[in-house]
């Protein structure tokens, strides 16, 4: 999986802002049904925020860790907030349109 480039990074950081976190990462931390579910809803929506309520020390290992395991780009840790998005090879289902460079 090529590496977000810094302007790509900021593009979907932007286009993150009004997003809503769809899901908490709690007391079991990252189970397979958690990585199921952020699978799941990255299928869905291209982009997603991941709110971790427990783990905050280890919050960002955690997010680099979900990402490699759903096959998505990290694209920040902002406090308690991880912002994941899995390019959408469909392009009938596609939401952002990443800029190439």
């Amino acid at each position: 999986m090529e590496t977000l480039k810094g302007f790509q990074r900021s593009y979907l950081s932007k286009k993150a802002h009004s997003l809503k976190p769809v899901v908490m990462i709690g007391g079991n931390g990252l189970t397979d049904a958690v990585v199921k579910a952020v699978d799941a809803e990255l299928e869905n929506h291209e982009m997603i925020k991941v709110k971790f309520v427990d783990y905050k020390e280890t919050r960002r290992e955690l997010a680099e860790e979900l990402a490699e395991k759903t096959e998505a780009h990290l694209v920040r840790v902002i406090g308690n907030i991880a912002v994941l998005y899995r390019y959408q090879a469909d392009h009938d289902k596609r939401i952002y349109h990443v800029p190439k460079g």
